[in-house]
């Protein structure tokens, strides 16, 4: 008994699936569905591709359960949530043109630019979150290192116990 009956023309889209697929999953799936489509059994199919029954029947389901969409997209992963994509090389033009300029003239209070205020012009400019951590990493990318000032008015100078009468041995 076939678990699924292809039109011909199904058949053929299937099997143009399989030949053009470059992604093996997409690949892997077309697969499943014409040996499905020949009469051979879903445990078989799935030893063979090394997934459980239960992942062909999913494919299965999905092809039937879709029929409003092209059988590529049918066989192709779904949109799903997770960490987004890496920012990686995108920002660091972004990042160098903020660079060149002012933060005032962007309208922030602020006269040196930090990775907080370039991930916020990155988001206000052109609507892209990011990480603080992606931006200091775009930022060394570029070579642009700085440090936070030292405030030298708390320390104390070499002399001090001199100008307090004390001696100068410590």
């Amino acid at each position: 008994m076939t678990l699924i009956t292809l039109s011909d023309k199904e058949y053929q889209r299937l099997l143009e699936i399989a030949h053009a697929a470059q992604d093996p999953k997409v690949l892997q799936r077309a697969q499943a569905l014409l040996w499905l489509s020949a009469g051979e059994d879903a445990t078989e199919v799935a030893q063979r591709l090394f997934v459980t029954p239960r992942t062909v029947y999913r494919w299965l389901n999905r092809l039937q359960q879709q029929p409003h969409l092209a059988p590529s997209a049918r066989l192709g992963d779904s949109p799903r949530s997770g960490r987004p994509r890496l920012a990686g090389g995108v920002i660091d033009t972004l990042l160098a043109q903020f660079l060149e300029e002012d933060p005032r003239q962007r309208g922030y209070r602020s006269t040196v630019w930090t990775a907080a205020l370039l991930r916020y012009a990155l988001r206000d400019v052109h609507r892209i979150e990011v990480s603080q951590r992606s931006v200091s990493r775009a930022l060394a990318r570029l070579g642009i290192v700085w440090k936070r000032p030292r405030y030298d008015l708390a320390r104390r100078s070499a002399t001090w116990r001199q100008a307090k009468g004390g001696s100068n041995a410590a």
